[in-house]
């Protein structure tokens, strides 16, 4: 059973009870996230993330690690474009624990200029292992294409420079602003009371009142066609890209779909030409993302620079396929019964239910339940595949490439690029 309630302090909560489950997963929801951010302020969400975990005046870094260790807990949090989550999952007789560790980070940081310090290498080191994995070059470059000029284009991790440029004073402020009631959702599943945990979370709130969701400019039309990274690797690591809908929009149940008979699968069309029949990659995909005003669709491809041509050739011509003629009633019973088990699954999980309705009540202000996803998803008509796949596919294309190549050596016509 999912309840959700406002209290008194302005936090949203979300719980869901699993009687059968002998754990619990509990976790913090702050709606802001790397496009939140001025360009000074670049990285700060996910620097936040980190120094966090370095614990308050009365707990240290070590006293927090020893406490989840003792029971077994897994504590953990991650950065979004738009939000950030931490999260605490342990034995459901723990669920005091959790509370009293999760309050503590989040409302009472020390948020030392030392630990500032530490975490700043920690964190340039991090950029530094991104940008050493073309894969990950490729993808977070395809970003910047789509949503040139815009914070959505940007690393969630920062640059160099705005996080060498960080300051304790702007980490103070950017806190104070952004980790406030109105703009954080606590979500719970597992075995619990909901009436016991509403009382401890608002027992435990000890930070500042209000808060907001933060104001976003959605991006332009505009986005940049083709960049080319040049790298002396062996495999080539391209993203091919198209602008999509928003995360409230209708059609992305219809592009869930899409996306699966696309890459999404073992069965899918990409996956099949490519690595099964043709054998010219290890490893494609495609993917999909929807944010609060804009979203994408995106095949990622690994392969021999001597293939490129040919693979993107492949993708080129299923994309414009799946453009004029959509997809079959077989794929669709596929694609179907893919997602429709792949939501049951994680339905075992009490950390996959607290991230399904922490997300929900933070995203969309509402969670639906599985059986109205379920029932959705079913809904989709090839007709509607069809006219996503139309849509999405007027939408201008972008490439982004890590690998032994110049931009000289792709033709942005030839590719439906910009």
């Amino acid at each position: 059973m999912i309840r959700t309630q406002t209290l008194p302090s302005g936090l949203s909560l979300a719980t869901e009870r699993m009687e059968e489950a002998r754990s619990v997963c509990i976790g913090f929801w702050v709606g802001t996230g790397s496009r939140d951010e001025d360009l000074i302020r670049s990285g700060a969400s996910h620097f936040l993330e980190h120094l966090l975990f370095k614990g308050t005046d009365d707990r240290s870094p070590s006293a927090i690690a020893e406490a989840v260790d003792e029971v077994g807990g897994d504590f953990n949090a991650f950065t979004t474009k738009e939000y950030t989550s931490f999260y605490i999952r342990l034995l459901a007789e723990h669920v005091t624990l959790g509370l009293d560790i999760l309050s503590d980070i989040m409302w009472r940081p020390a948020l030392r200029p030392s630990d500032l310090e530490a975490e700043r290498q920690v964190i340039l080191d991090e950029i530094l292992m991104h940008a050493d994995e073309p894969s990950d070059e490729a993808a977070e470059q395809s970003s910047a294409l789509l949503f040139p000029g815009h914070t959505l284009g940007r690393e969630v991790l920062g640059s160099q420079k705005s996080v060498t440029a960080m300051t304790a004073e702007r980490i103070r402020e950017f806190f104070a602003l952004h980790y406030r009631p109105g703009n954080m959702v606590v979500a719970v599943a597992g075995d619990f009371d909901h009436d016991e945990v509403a009382d401890g979370v608002e027992a435990r709130f000890t930070g500042q009142t209000g808060g907001a969701v933060p104001d976003r400019k959605a991006p332009g039309d505009a986005v940049e066609p083709l960049r080319v990274i040049r790298r002396s690797t062996e495999q080539a690591h391209l993203v091919l890209a198209m602008r999509s809908v928003d995360r409230f929009d209708h059609q992305r149940y219809a592009l869930a779909v899409l996306n699966h008979v696309l890459g999404g699968g073992l069965s899918s069309r990409l996956f099949q030409e490519i690595r099964e029949r043709r054998g010219l990659a290890y490893s494609v995909w495609s993917e999909r993302v929807a944010y609060h005003d804009a979203g994408s669709i995106s095949v990622g491809m690994g392969t021999a620079p001597e293939h490129v041509a040919e693979v993107l050739d492949i993708v080129c011509s299923e994309l414009d396929l799946l453009g004029r003629e959509g997809i079959t009633e077989r794929e669709l019973a596929i694609a179907k019964g893919n997602l429709r088990a792949e939501t049951l699954l994680a339905c075992e999980d009490s950390g996959a239910r607290m991230s399904r309705i922490g997300a929900g009540l933070l995203l969309h202000g509402e969670i639906l339940t599985v059986d109205e996803v379920l029932a959705r998803v079913e809904a989709v008509t090839l007709e509607e595949v069809r006219t996503a796949a139309a849509e999405l596919l007027a939408s201008p294309r972008t490439l982004s490439v890590v690998g032994p190549f110049d931009e000289s050596d792709f033709d942005i016509h030839a590719l439906g690029l910009g």
